[in-house]
């Protein structure tokens, strides 16, 4: 969250993807594609073809390790993140709830920052209470202190901490590893 003038403060879908320069011609395109949903009342309604979802990569800074949760629905390793629940349209707060329900860290916090680090539009197959349909996703970095504590929230979800490059082999999606290398640059950076 950002903190303005002691109280906190969670930017919302306009306000987030004004502030957010896209990267390449491909999220260029998805920002373009997606800029029309942010005052729609169904954003983030997982009933329509294309909705909004928040997703974190969880890091450890001092390591420079992130953390890895096996999506069984995909059937790959990704980052921790979903669905909005009903009346959340803040999509760090969303990132946040996902992260501490998928992992059980309650120490999460936005890093470096609270900026969107990366929007990608991502295809999700039909399954058999929902027909093929595709994400918004905005996705945060998530730092946290104790990464020991990590537990994933089921058997079916474990959890992975990982460098960089043993996280670009372990996921198949091309999307996500984008989002590695962003990370990878941050954690890069000179404090």
């Amino acid at each position: 969250m950002v903190t303005t003038g002691g109280a906190a403060h969670s930017p919302g879908l306009t306000e987030l993807l004004a502030g957010h320069r896209p990267q390449g011609p491909t999220e260029t395109a998805d920002h373009e594609r997606v800029r029309h949903l942010t005052g729609a009342a169904d954003a983030w309604d997982r009933g329509t073809p294309l909705h909004f979802t928040a997703s974190a990569l969880i890091v450890h800074p001092p390591t420079r390790r992130v953390l890895l949760r096996w999506h069984v629905r995909q059937q790959a390793w990704l980052q921790v993140g979903g669905h909005g629940d009903p009346g959340e349209t803040r999509p760090l707060d969303i990132a946040l709830r996902e992260g501490l329900e998928e992992t059980g860290l309650t120490d999460l916090t936005p890093w470096p920052d609270a900026a969107l680090v990366h929007l990608a539009v991502v295809p999700v197959p039909a399954s058999p209470v929902e027909p093929a349909h595709e994400h918004a996703d905005l996705r945060f970095l998530l730092a946290t202190g104790t990464p020991e504590r990590a537990r994933p929230e089921n058997p079916a979800a474990p959890l992975e901490w990982l460098t960089i490059a043993e996280a670009r082999q372990r996921t198949t999606e091309e999307n996500l590893r984008e989002t590695l290398d962003r990370a990878a640059r941050l954690l890069d950076a000179p404090a």
